[in-house]
């Protein structure tokens, strides 16, 4: 019987996958550029920053040498912090700051949200000169207002009390301006939408519109907490009890008969200056959404 031979197909040559050319990738000269500038700008920052705490663990005599030196030649030490602590009432006007800064803070953002929501949504006679009044405030220097607002705190008996520090920091017109801003924003379908299910304007403003309002309200909370904590002018005016001095105004009280004391004089400013660098660091989150939803960085 005979054998077929079975035969393999053989395969032919299959020429090699051409390599795929991947397109490249453009180098982003103008966010390099950003990032590299705001690194500079970081940097720029620290170093008074660090050249301030490195003085504040200096001895006096280390501080107020001429010779520029980072590590002290006798070594770093606490008693300018011992020193502050010894002769103030730190804890006591932290609370000062810490109560009036709240006060002012929550009273700014309910008055300057109201006003940011009827500015942005209802019409009404004498709109426009309200609102350009409210601009062209943001552009007066706070000191101009400083004698008016102590002689009106003096008519009302306020001065050497907490509502003389609270009441004159709770207008603030560019916060008004940002939450206008930011309600314009807001499509106008759902308020609409809550009026034919007979929701009154108070109750939209309070359940719709502060509800997505939140990251840029957090943002003009921290914003308007900052800059009550930093005052000291007006506290420094319209205080002299030192039962209710803020932090800043206490700090500065505490003077030595023995001149300049650079070492502290840095510890000082750092007491101040800690909680406000925890607040940042705790919100920034916050802070930089808040900005980013208001629109102002393309303004």
């Amino acid at each position: 019987m005979a054998t077929q031979s079975l035969t393999l197909p053989v395969p032919e040559a299959t020429a090699p996958p051409a390599k795929v050319q991947q397109p490249r990738r453009k180098f982003p000269v103008g966010k390099t550029a950003v990032t590299t500038a705001a690194a500079v700008l970081a940097v720029l920052w620290l170093i008074p920053f660090a050249w301030a705490t490195v003085t504040a663990f200096k001895s006096e005599t280390d501080a107020a040498s001429p010779k520029v030196s980072w590590v002290p030649p006798s070594g770093f030490t606490v008693d300018a912090f011992a020193k502050v602590f010894q002769d103030g009432n730190i804890p006591l006007w932290t609370w000062n700051s810490l109560y009036t800064s709240a006060a002012i803070t929550v009273i700014t953002l309910v008055i300057s949200a109201l006003v940011a929501y009827a500015l942005s949504r209802i019409d009404f006679r004498g709109k426009k000169i309200l609102m350009t009044v409210i601009i062209a405030s943001i552009i007066i220097p706070p000191p101009v207002l400083m004698i008016p607002l102590f002689y009106q705190m003096v008519g009302l008996r306020m001065i050497d009390t907490p509502w003389a520090i609270i009441l004159p920091q709770v207008i603030h017109p560019a916060m008004v301006f940002v939450l206008k801003k930011f309600f314009d924003q807001i499509p106008r379908e759902l308020e609409e939408a809550a009026v034919m299910d007979g929701a009154t304007r108070m109750r939209i403003f309070a359940q719709i519109i502060l509800p997505l309002s939140r990251p840029i309200l957090a943002a003009v909370a921290i914003f308007v907490f900052i800059s009550a904590w930093n005052n000291f002018l007006w506290p420094f005016i319209s205080t002299n009890d030192g039962s209710i001095l803020t932090l800043p105004v206490g700090l500065q009280t505490i003077k030595s008969a023995y001149g300049i004391q650079y070492a502290q004089n840095m510890a000082s400013a750092l007491l101040a200056a800690l909680p406000l660098i925890l607040v940042f660091l705790f919100f920034q989150r916050q802070i930089i959404k808040g900005v980013a939803t208001t629109g102002l960085a393309g303004t």
